[in-house]
């Protein structure tokens, strides 16, 4: 068993070790390029290329005044090592860029590297990040005076200052860098940027969940509605609304159950099975059937942690929506369209079934049959909700009347408006608009906050 580990050892350091000596002189280029300091990790957080690295100078200013203990048992460590490990880490959850400061004030800026979808090292670029005065103080108080200001001036006179704007676009630059440099990850940089925005999309509708508690909204439980409006959008092909429906369903599921993954794993399954049953295709065999759901439930199962579920649940349902597609929902896409934008242009005032199935080219029963088919919910549901939708708008950004609200919305008068309002929103339009529609921060975070 040992020596499979020897010669494994010997095989990853064959295709990672000219990975990372072209690394480091990209690096250098890199450096000459930008005017900022740059080196290349291993992924165990030692520099290539020299035992100092590539002088980065900050970095090895801290190294040479620092009486870290765990320093002096690896002399090959740098004190800030774990920092930088750490920001690795993150530049992979975060779209292959992380930006952050070190405790001197200096920002740095890394990216990974691979090697078919192995982490090989990464590149740690870094520059002044504050007022040079500030900076010059800081490293005369890091060598405990040995530096002298003209000597600690001189230093810093190696690099240039850089605007937040100018470091975002140096970060750009090292991300192509670094995906140019990987092997065998066409792939795998795409994956992370995706679920970046996955995560940036699942963070806000989290956020506006935790307005709505703050405002004493009544919280829902699991929002089997959702997945109803779901299975709706992708039978009509519209998947640009079904991802959208497929984060605020993950959004209620993550707020509501944030230490309990196991239960969120419970519910990604329920709703592959059920989007399952609606993409059977009787032409297709059982056995094809089945194998396909085994993979897509043993990925669900083998997920370790938020973003991999997500991302498993959107590339699922992107590749089920084809099997959803209804003919039959595109046969009445126009129409819908066309319903839709009447009711859009419209909703201000009270409409009638009979006028939107007129606008839309259809029959009024045929008509209400096929909207609550294809769009999840009837048509009174869906006014409603705009409704109330354009509604909270003008409670957080007007002072007009509730009652001018509610005539300005297409309600018959305002105990009317304040009904519907409370039912969609769990709170009546009066507190909504006392509490700015829920941005007011939490009894928790008051408690929390350091004096």
């Amino acid at each position: 068993m040992k020596n499979i580990k020897s010669i494994q050892d010997v095989i990853n350091r064959r295709e990672t070790e000219p990975l990372l000596k072209k690394a480091f002189e990209m690096a250098k280029a890199y450096k000459r390029a930008v005017n900022a300091d740059c080196s290349v990790l291993g992924k165990d957080g030692h520099c290539v290329g020299s035992p100092d690295g590539l002088g980065n100078m900050f970095c090895s200013l801290c190294k040479k005044y620092s009486d870290s203990q765990e320093q002096d048992n690896d002399p090959s460590r740098f004190p800030c090592t774990d920092v930088h490990l750490d920001a690795v880490k993150e530049s992979q959850r975060f779209g292959g860029i992380y930006i952050y400061m070190c405790e001197r004030g200096f920002i740095y800026w890394t990216s990974p590297i691979f090697s078919y979808g192995h982490l090989v090292g990464s590149f740690i670029c870094a520059t002044v990040g504050i007022d040079r005065e500030e900076a010059i103080e800081s490293i005369q108080s890091m060598s405990r005076g040995e530096i002298t200001y003209e000597e600690a001036k001189e230093l810093l006179s190696q690099v240039s200052d850089a605007t937040p704007e100018r470091v975002q676009a140096m970060a750009q630059i090292l991300l192509i860098c670094a995906e140019h440099l990987s092997k065998g990850t066409d792939d795998y940089f795409e994956t992370l940027k995706r679920r970046t925005e996955q995560q940036s999309q699942l963070s806000s509708e989290i956020h506006h969940l935790k307005d709505q508690q703050a405002a004493g909204m009544v919280m829902p439980g699991y929002p089997l509605d959702k997945e109803r409006m779901l299975m709706a959008a992708l039978r009509r092909g519209d998947n640009d609304t079904g991802r959208k429906i497929l984060n605020e369903l993950l959004g209620n599921l993550f707020f509501s159950n944030p230490d309990n993954f196991k239960y969120m794993q419970f519910r990604a399954i329920e709703l592959v099975v059920l989007l399952s049953r609606a993409a059977f295709d009787p032409s297709t065999t059982e056995d094809s059937v089945l194998e396909t759901n085994n993979r897509y439930l043993r990925r669900i199962q083998e997920a370790q942690n938020v973003e991999e579920l997500t991302d498993i649940l959107h590339i699922i349902v992107d590749r089920m929506a084809s099997q959803i597609f209804s003919f039959r929902g595109a046969r009445h896409a126009a129409a819908l369209r066309r319903a839709e934008r009447y009711i859009w242009e419209n909703f201000s005032r009270k409409i009638s079934l009979p006028e939107i199935a007129a606008a839309s080219g259809l029959s009024a029963p045929y008509f209400s049959t096929i909207f609550k088919e294809e769009m999840g919910e009837n048509l009174s549901s869906y006014l409603n909700r705009l409704r109330v939708e354009k509604a909270s708008h003008l409670l957080t950004e007007t002072m007009l009347s509730l009652s001018e609200i509610a005539g300005i919305c297409g309600f018959e008068d305002q105990s009317w408006f304040s009904k519907i309002f409370k039912q969609y929103m769990g709170v009546s339009p009066g507190k909504y608009r006392e509490y700015g529609g829920g941005l007011v921060p939490e009894v928790s975070e008051i408690h929390n906050t350091p004096s």
